[in-house]
């Protein structure tokens, strides 16, 4: 190999990983992005787009109830229930995701808090442990599972938080 082939390579070598870094950069922002859409969507009663985040065959796994299909999902967001919380004042907060990617393939795990208006002002309805499975898809990164528990000293509310930390 002379040494312009040499050089060749080796800017060729450095390409590919520039490109391989990059596109976990940017995997990671989608992720996030769709992750922290999650709250003002909700808030505003979007429940088509709440729905959108989630592939065809998405879960969402909560204590209260488990939504197994997007549109379960969008009749959550769209009950006279959750109607009743938006038009009290509420608000669901996401701190941001750690997430994991792997291919095609990632997880996120984090926290959310719902707060709630009530006569005495704003308090916090609940803390919730969170772990999202998402897969690339050809229309961008969804939503395969999202579970929530309470972080009411129950187990395995911070065993989902740990699950992304592997020994």
């Amino acid at each position: 190999m002379t040494g312009v082939e040499s050089r060749v390579a080796a800017l060729e070598a450095r390409s590919a990983d520039l490109e391989a870094r990059l596109r976990a950069l940017e995997d990671e922002r989608e992720i996030v992005r769709l992750i922290l859409s999650y709250a003002p969507l909700v808030d505003s009663g979007r429940a088509p787009e709440v729905a959108a985040l989630w592939d065809e065959d998405g879960v969402y796994d909560v204590d209260e109830i488990l939504m197994r299909s997007p549109a379960e999902i969008e009749a959550m967001v769209g009950s006279a229930n959750h109607r009743r919380w938006i038009e009290g004042g509420c608000a669901h907060f996401a701190g941001p995701p750690h997430v994991t990617v792997d291919g095609d393939d990632a997880t996120a795990v984090g926290y959310t808090l719902m707060i709630v208006n009530s006569p005495d002002g704003f308090v916090l309805r609940r803390a919730t442990a969170n772990r999202w499975t998402l897969r690339r898809t050809p229309s961008g990164w969804r939503a395969v599972t999202r579970t929530n528990r309470v972080l009411d000293g129950r187990t395995e509310s911070p065993a989902l938080l740990s699950a992304a930390f592997p020994d």
